[in-house]
């Protein structure tokens, strides 16, 4: 049996998804690509934030030509 990691996955998916609405307030609106680069984030751990945050109703997601955008509302 293991242990619990000394902060759950839910928390840490919370807080990337506070630390992507910051950035997306200070760049505006940008492709997945570029909100994980900004993030410093897993790709896996951003996608799970750009869940929770569509979730909340918080963020607007648009498929354009090459890329999927991530915008705030």
């Amino acid at each position: 049996m293991s242990t619990a990691p000394s902060v759950s996955i839910v928390a840490q998916i919370g807080e990337t998804a506070g630390q992507i609405w910051r950035v997306l307030n200070e760049k505006g609106p940008l492709s997945m690509a570029k909100l994980v680069k900004a993030v410093g984030q897993p790709r896996d751990m951003v996608m799970q934030a750009v869940g929770w945050l569509a979730r909340e109703d918080k963020i607007w997601i648009q498929d354009e030509a090459r890329c999927r955008m991530i915008y705030l509302k």
